[in-house]
């Protein structure tokens, strides 16, 4: 056997075989781009959307007339009203009127035990009836002294004469005690000062009365005003003769005053100040009855206006010029009103944004159009 090359085994290349990339890493990678996706479409669309004007309301500014109005709730009050009391103290034995009544001028209201008032002028009667008979004696002694002229010694005509005015000024004292007795005895019983209504009674039969106490209230309701309270803020522009529109509690139908009486102090515990306000014709309404009252403060025929709502800090507003809003200063007449009197800084034909939220300087807007 002849010896030949060895035969030489095939044996395969070695190559590197590439890894097979997993599912997982494919979503990560689709994952990753969507969110890319999304960030840039926020992006473009909040570009887009702060790119376009906000849209406001606005309102020409346009001379008009205007009334500027203070509200004010009051209560129905009457002209004339009059607190009795009784001027001496003791038991109430007799209380002829009630709450409601309608009474006439001296008709008795009430009535005050007057027992020991009548024993006092007994006393005085009786007094004054004793100085009498003893002034009666004085005279007849001093006539007859005087009859006898030089038949009598001058001490005793001076004596007797003595004698004499002392019972005179005895009688004029007892007489003057009588007088007061009987005053005092007549203010036992209780007359109506006016003619009126019973507004009040605070006192019972058989209670004990006196001129600390207020027996009652009387009041004359055919002329009746309203009475209320005005914030100091606005004392100084409340004046006499202002007219005025009156509502009462439970009626739709408003009646003509106007202001007849400004207080000349604020109460400084309250911060109000004091006004009464007259019906132009004669109304019926219970006392205390509460009424809304619009007193008209100012009128003008013409004025421009702004509504409250369009005030940026109480001192401008925004208007509309090429597009944007411009803030513009103005001063106004502060009043508790939704719209407000400008005094100036603001010109006719204005277009003023009505409201100022969010607004700011130069900012771009679009007008709703109505």
């Amino acid at each position: 056997m002849q010896d030949g090359p060895a035969s030489a085994s095939l044996v395969p290349a070695l190559r590197p075989i590439a890894p097979k990339p997993t599912t997982k890493r494919r979503h990560w990678l689709w994952g990753g781009a969507a969110l890319l996706v999304l960030a840039l479409a926020g992006i473009a669309w909040s570009q887009i959307w702060m790119a376009q004007p906000t849209v406001v309301t606005v309102e020409i500014a346009t001379l008009a007339p205007v009334t500027r109005v203070l509200a004010v709730n009051g209560r129905i009050a009457a002209v004339r009203s009059i607190d009795v009391r009784s001027v001496v103290s003791g038991s109430l034995i007799s209380l002829p009127v009630a709450e409601g009544d309608v009474v006439e001028e001296n008709q008795i209201l009430a009535q005050v035990d007057a027992a020991a008032q009548n024993a006092a002028v007994r006393q005085a009667m009786a007094a004054l009836d004793a100085a009498l008979v003893a002034q009666q004696q004085a005279t007849e002694v001093y006539e007859r002294a005087i009859a006898l002229g030089s038949n009598i010694a001058r001490s005793e005509l001076e004596a007797n004469a003595h004698a004499f005015e002392s019972a005179e000024r005895e009688v004029a004292r007892l007489s003057a005690l009588l007088d007061q007795a009987q005053i005092v005895l007549e203010s036992y019983t209780i007359p109506a000062p006016v003619a009126g209504t019973v507004l009040e009674l605070n006192a019972d039969v058989g209670q004990i009365i006196g001129p600390t106490a207020r027996m009652l209230t009387l009041a004359d309701l055919n002329e009746i005003r309203v009475e209320a309270d005005v914030d100091e803020a606005y004392a100084t522009q409340i004046a006499a003769g202002q007219p005025a529109v009156l509502q009462l509690a439970g009626n739709t139908e408003t009646h003509q005053g106007h202001v007849s009486f400004v207080s000349n102090r604020v109460d400084e515990t309250t911060g109000g100040l004091a006004i009464k306000i007259s019906f132009d014709a004669p109304v019926a309404a219970p006392v205390g009855l509460t009424v809304t009252t619009n007193i008209i403060v100012d009128r003008r025929d013409a004025a421009l206006t702004v509504p409250r709502t369009a005030l940026v800090n109480g001192d401008a507003v925004f208007v509309v010029k090429d597009g944007m809003a411009i803030l513009q200063p103005i001063a106004v007449v502060e009043w508790p009103a939704a719209r407000l009197i400008a005094k100036s800084g603001l010109e006719q034909g204005n277009a003023v944004i009505i409201d100022a939220t969010g607004i700011s300087d130069g900012q771009p807007i679009a007008v709703d159009e109505p």
